[in-house]
């Protein structure tokens, strides 16, 4: 049911519509079978018959199309049928998210309800979906079901791959020197007591590999299953929850109590809940087994790791954005040589985001990370002409800003340091950077004579700022 969505329920209504139309179109031989009646027949036509091109059913015979279409192929076959469902619960998340809960709800409540409990040409079904059935919803009156959830010991190996298997595969395929990167791209998921990769990402990587041989590894399963919910929650998110999440990207794990049963429409009630479908849905696993309830959560790999820190940087920038008073004041700091209130709002916006930076990453990684941030920082001032990494003097600034004043320029040379005691080195050691190869010249070359040099270090969330006239 993954194709189930739309803006409004009707668009919605007709893509369940057209599914199903064309999964009873596959079985054509029942129009002319010797042991259907013509009333039979007559209600098979109905499931696929065509009004101007489109599926002519109507919400009624579409409630009991699953049944209808099961007992037909019973009569046909003489034999009960196998019913699959995957990612039952799609449906309900799109329509949580565009305002017609209620009425999928019950769209699917009736549909399911005749289909798998008073359905007599049924032998048994399979559904898979993110969210653990829940008796409260779509599933009131169903009581024989056997689930098998996240924590289950049951079929554990069967979710995923386990470490043998990929390794079997690579060296099948000729790329066993490929296995400690989809190790640590795919592989962390808990299911029970096994420890799996996600399949369709390994699969997909060594399928790329295999055209590629040097390609790196992507977010195959993110980027097909899109990133809603976790953009949800960060946006929830308070400040107690983002350092919770900061402990959880740089490999932490937190501890919280899990709800193995929400329902969607329960999902934003409170934060906790949001973390339980975080859970249930793959971007968080457990270490351990939960103890009264109690998880201890990490996040399973670098690809899901990823999208969290994406969605981080996307929520800050838009932060960034919608607060455009600070902004002015830094950059009006930055033309006025305000080292004092650079640094002042500099720590300020640091310490409203989360750290992003993996505790492994390099040193370099890290100041590239401060780089783009305060670059992304500069340019809120529109009028400013602001290059990076460009060619000046004997080698290449960090960053050179040409104001609206012709006679005004500045030259920006970034550190970063692992303790805060080496704060007030490293910006000496961009200065002095600065004064030995001359970056200000590129500036000078145009005329500008009224130069301020910064030397700025970076840790964590603190930073120091230098200033002086060139």
């Amino acid at each position: 049911m993954k194709g189930v969505e739309g803006l409004t329920f009707e668009e919605a209504k007709y893509r369940l519509i057209e599914l199903i139309g064309t999964e009873a179109e596959r079985f054509a031989f029942l129009d002319d079978s010797d042991r259907l009646s013509a009333n039979e027949k007559e209600k098979y036509r109905a499931l696929i018959a065509l009004n101007n091109g489109k599926y002519a059913m109507e919400e009624g015979l579409l409630i009991s199309s699953i049944q209808l279409l099961s007992k037909l192929l019973y009569q046909h076959y003489g034999q009960k049928t196998v019913i699959l469902i995957d990612e039952y619960d799609v449906p309900l998340d799109k329509a949580f998210q565009n305002g017609y809960y209620r009425e999928m709800v019950s769209l699917i409540r009736g549909l399911l309800g005749q289909a798998l409990k008073t359905n007599t040409s049924l032998q048994f079904a399979v559904l898979t979906g993110c969210l653990r059935i829940s008796k409260e919803s779509i599933f009131t009156g169903l009581n024989n079901f056997k689930i098998l959830s996240i924590d289950d010991a049951r079929y554990d190996e069967q979710f995923g791959f386990t470490d043998a298997e990929v390794s079997d595969l690579l060296e099948d395929y000729d790329l066993s020197g490929h296995f400690a990167e989809i190790k640590e791209w795919y592989d962390g998921y808990h299911f029970g007591n096994a420890d799996i990769y996600c399949p369709w990402d390994v699969i997909n990587h060594v399928d790329h590999l295999l055209q590629e041989p040097d390609v790196c590894p992507q977010a195959y399963w993110i980027n097909s299953s899109g990133n809603d919910l976790v953009k949800r929650f960060v946006d929830k998110a308070d400040k107690t929850t983002r350092n919770e999440i900061e402990q959880l990207i740089v490999g932490n794990p937190i501890e919280k109590r899990i709800r193995l049963e929400p329902t969607y429409d329960e999902i934003e009630n409170s934060i906790d809940n949001l973390w339980s479908v975080l859970f249930t849905t793959g971007y968080l696993t457990q270490v351990g087994k939960a103890v009264d309830g109690v998880y201890r959560l990490v996040i399973p790999n670098k690809e899901v790791r990823e999208v969290f820190v994406f969605q981080i940087q996307e929520w800050f920038r838009q932060t960034i954005v919608e607060d455009a008073k600070p902004m002015q004041e830094l950059c009006r700091a930055f033309l006025d040589g305000d080292a004092e209130k650079i640094q002042k709002h500099l720590t300020q916006i640091l310490g409203r985001m989360i750290s992003i930076l993996d505790t492994k990453a390099r040193d370099e990684q890290k100041e590239n990370f401060y780089h783009g941030l305060l670059l992304g920082l500069l340019r809120s001032e529109r009028d400013w002409l602001i290059r990076s990494n460009v060619e000046s003097g004997d080698g290449f600034c960090d960053i050179l800003i040409e104001p609206e004043d012709p006679d005004s320029g500045m030259v920006i040379e970034l550190k970063y340091t692992a303790t805060f005691r080496e704060l007030d080195s490293a910006c000496e050691k961009a200065m002095q950077q600065i004064r030995d190869r001359r970056y200000d010249e590129a500036l000078r070359n145009d005329g500008r004579e009224n130069i301020l040099a910064y030397g700025i270090a970076f840790c964590k969330k603190r930073c120091k700022v230098v200033c002086e006239k060139l």
